[in-house]
């Protein structure tokens, strides 16, 4: 496994990095990272087509790109990959070819399903798709636990449109995601949040899929607002600051749920996730260090899983970069310092990031952590 690094900025390609035996025209798996307008240009695409001219080209808006060390802006970010022994296989569907998200993931996993399937790692349209039930149907009919992982895309802090796309196909409601066959790959997975949890449980007692009308029987934005104080004048913007754990009746597992809008009339908040009627909710608030050490940790849990990582995919929550600002570059350098330098790390800021909570556990779509997929071919 060769890994090739290379970024477009100020009307010019540079190469980051590139290891000794890496040969472009031999990659098979290239990861595009960039914001917006960017990616629609035609010509930046086209330069990519010929530099690697077998690969399948993942394309992703974002919310900003993680490369090596830093978190950029308005920069295209590049990471090839050539594999020695690993086949791959890359669909792509849009949400419009199907009934509902759920129907959407249920497609992508049968399309890529097979007894040599090892694992996923998928793109998904941040703004069109219900990252939940994407997530449920790609979960449908993986029985033997293939591992799951992936990410989001994301539009700045506009929430307004998101880009994926596979090749020449860009646009808005796809969902890519690349298939990897044989037992030669070895992939890990961690995801970690770091908030802090405060208020006593609450039940969620009227909802729809992502949509919270009731908690406690209460319009569910007022009894938020009691907790906010005098951070309710900055809403929907100071929600970041303030996200919700869920844990619903049947798991043990919390999850991480993100606010994305308010409507002041109904009282309605609508979330990054399902927020299912019986699940129970606590109110969470940010604590910079502990963000920064859960990112840390989540690079730990990878190491621990298996070292000698060549390349490491971060995906961590656009809510996170609201939240740490100009401190967002520590959460990177946190999780560098245990990856070590050996490890190619690109990524993304996104809006909803996709992983197991553990080796063996089924995906889930999580809001506000840092998500790693690491990767390593023997």
């Amino acid at each position: 496994m060769n890994i090739q690094q290379v970024i477009f900025s100020k009307d010019h390609w540079s190469t980051d990095f590139s290891d000794a035996e890496f040969v472009e025209t031999e990659a098979q798996l290239v990861l595009v990272f960039g914001e917006r307008r960017m990616l629609k240009q035609e010509q930046l695409r086209a330069d990519l087509r010929l530099m690697y001219p077998k690969a399948e080209l993942i394309l992703s808006s974002t919310a900003g790109q993680i490369f090596n060390n830093q978190v950029l802006d308005d920069k295209l970010c590049v990471t090839a990959v050539q594999f020695k022994k690993t086949p791959i296989r890359s669909v792509i569907t849009n949400i419009s070819q199907h009934q509902d998200s759920f129907s959407t993931g249920e497609h992508l996993f049968q399309a890529l399903n097979s007894p040599s399937l090892n694992s996923i790692f998928l793109i998904s349209d941040g703004i069109l798709i219900n990252g939940s039930d994407l997530v449920a149907g790609l979960n449908a009919h993986n029985t033997k636990g293939i591992s799951i992982s992936g990410g989001m895309a994301g539009d700045g802090i506009s929430f307004q449109s998101t880009l994926v796309g596979l090749n020449d196909n860009l646009g808005n409601g796809n969902v890519v995601a690349v298939g990897f066959y044989g037992d030669a790959l070895q992939v890990y997975h961690s995801s970690l949040g770091g908030w802090d949890e405060f208020g006593r449980d609450r039940i969620i007692t009227k909802s729809k899929k992502n949509v919270l009308y009731e908690i406690d029987g209460r319009k569910a934005l007022d009894l938020y607002k009691e907790y906010l104080g005098p951070y309710t004048e900055e809403l929907p913007g100071s929600a970041f600051l303030f996200p919700i754990s869920i844990k619903v009746p049947e798991s043990e597992q919390k999850l991480v749920r993100t606010i994305l809008y308010i409507n002041e009339e109904s009282g309605k908040m609508i979330f990054a996730g399902n927020m299912p009627e019986g699940a129970t909710i606590r109110l969470m608030k940010a604590n910079f260090e502990k963000l920064t050490e859960a990112s840390a940790e989540s690079a730990r849990m990878i190491v621990n899983q298996g070292d000698n990582l060549k390349l490491a995919i971060l995906v961590s929550c656009v809510g996170r970069r609201l939240v740490l600002q100009t401190r967002t570059e520590e959460e990177v350098w946190a999780a560098r310092a245990i990856l070590g330098e050996k490890t190619a790390i690109a990524g993304f800021y996104s809006y909803g990031e996709l992983s197991p909570y553990n080796p063996s556990g089924r995906c889930e779509l999580h809001n506000q952590t840092m998500t790693i997929t690491g990767f390593y071919e023997t």
